[in-house]
């Protein structure tokens, strides 16, 4: 089973991106993880027949597995993931599994994984077999258990 993170942090290095390896990793069951780090991509995400982006989104097409993680932004997700995602057809993730992950400041937004991020993976056909997971910057240590607890509820 292939297990593709999809970073959707601006800001290479992130805390953000730390979280969604080691949520990928613990789902993983050992398999290899792969990273699509959309701050290597940046501008080229907006650019049609950019051939990096282009293979990002083949990578994540491809995927048994999904994590999408992003920092919590003016309470929703970054733009950066959604220009990514907007490259990706209704329905063509065609039922794969995947976890919404969101890392915030705040408790305020907990809700926003699940407010915003779940019904736009929905939309692009992923299937969320439980709740996505909000992760305050200050429990990001616990990432690892906290995905694994996802992964049982969901049956992944």
């Amino acid at each position: 089973m292939s297990v593709v993170a999809v970073v959707g942090n601006p800001r290479p290095a992130s805390r953000t991106h730390g979280a969604a390896t080691a949520a990928a990793e613990a789902i993983a069951g050992g398999r290899e993880v792969e990273v699509v780090d959309l701050a290597a991509l940046a501008e080229r995400v907006l650019v049609r027949d950019d051939a990096d982006a282009a293979r990002a989104v083949e990578r994540v097409l491809a995927a048994e597995l999904l994590v999408v993680a992003t920092p919590t932004y003016k309470a929703t997700y970054t733009g950066l993931l959604k220009a990514f995602l907007d490259r990706i057809g209704t329905g063509a993730l065609g039922g794969t599994p995947a976890l919404p992950l969101m890392v915030g400041a705040g408790a305020g937004h907990a809700l926003a994984v699940d407010v915003h991020l779940t019904p736009l993976l929905l939309e692009l056909g992923a299937r969320v077999p439980a709740r996505g997971l909000y992760v305050l910057e200050a429990e990001l240590d616990g990432v690892a258990a906290r995905a694994a607890t996802w992964a049982e509820a969901g049956r992944i």
